[in-house]
C-alpha cells in the first residue's frame, strides 16, 4: 500500500532529533534563538500536524511560532534578612503546560484573531518553540468556510485564556480517562451529583419532637 508524504514527515517527527532531521533541527534552533519571541511564519513547520489540528493555507488563516523558556519559576535569591522559608525562590511551578502559555502569548499579541490549536516544534537547553494556529473571523474566507465559521459567531475570544483549547482541556483534566474507569464526563457528573446538599441525597429529615 502507498504511503503518503504526510505519513512519512509524521515519522520523522517521533524521533526529530535523530539522523539527517536533527542536523535540520540543529540549524533551525540555532536560527529560531536570534529571533523574537513571537514570529509569524509564511506556513507550518510541520504541515501534516497543522493540518490535522484544522489549519488551512488560505486567506485568514496564519501560523505563529511562539518562544517559551523552560524550567520552573525560579527567581533570583533576595539579598535581604528573612527565613529560608520565606525567599520565595523555590516551588513556584506553573500549574499549566508550556504549549498553553505559548498560546496565551500568541493570543495577546493577535488580539483580533482566535486561537484555533497548537503543535510543538522543537526546544533545546532553555527554551521550548511552539506554532500556533490562528484564524481571523472576520474574514469573507473564514464566515464561508464550513469547517471554521465556528469562531465567527463572537463567543470564542480569548480561548486559550479560558481553557478552551486542546492544551487547556488537557490541562483541567477533561482528556480521556486513559484506561481508568468512566470518561471525563462521567466523572463530571459524578462530581456535580456529589457536590449536592445533604437535604437532596436522600438524608432523613428529623423533625423537632412537638
Amino acid at each position: 500500500m502507498a504511503r503518503s508524504a504526510y505519513h512519512y514527515m509524521k515519522e520523522l517527527w517521533k524521533r526529530p532529533y535523530d539522523g539527517e532531521h536533527g542536523l535540520l533541527m540543529r540549524e533551525r534552533l540555532i536560527e529560531w534563538r536570534k529571533q523574537p519571541t513571537i514570529v509569524r511564519v509564511e506556513g507550518p513547520t510541520r504541515p501534516e500536524r497543522a493540518r490535522e489540528l484544522g489549519y488551512k493555507a488560505k486567506q485568514g488563516v496564519i501560523v505563529v511560532r511562539v518562544r517559551v523558556r523552560k524550567g520552573g519559576m525560579r527567581k533570583q535569591r533576595p539579598n535581604k534578612g528573612r527565613r529560608p522559608k520565606r525567599m520565595g525562590v523555590y516551588g513556584f511551578a506553573p500549574a499549566k503546560s508550556l504549549r498553553l502559555i505559548a498560546e496565551e502569548r500568541a493570543q495577546v499579541k493577535y488580539r483580533n484573531m482566535v486561537v484555533l490549536n497548537s503543535y510543538y516544534v522543537g526546544e533545546d537547553g532553555n527554551y521550548a518553540w511552539y506554532e500556533v494556529i490562528l484564524v481571523d473571523p472576520h474574514h469573507p474566507a473564514v464566515k464561508s468556510d464550513p469547517e471554521l465559521k465556528w469562531v465567527s459567531s463572537g463567543k470564542h475570544r480569548g480561548r486559550p485564556q479560558r481553557g478552551l483549547t486542546s492544551a487547556g482541556k488537557k490541562m483541567r483534566g477533561l482528556r480521556k480517562s486513559r484506561g481508568l474507569k468512566g470518561t471525563h464526563r462521567q466523572k463530571w457528573r459524578r462530581k456535580q451529583r456529589d457536590r449536592r446538599h445533604e437535604a437532596s441525597r436522600g438524608a432523613r429529615l428529623i423533625r423537632p419532637e412537638e
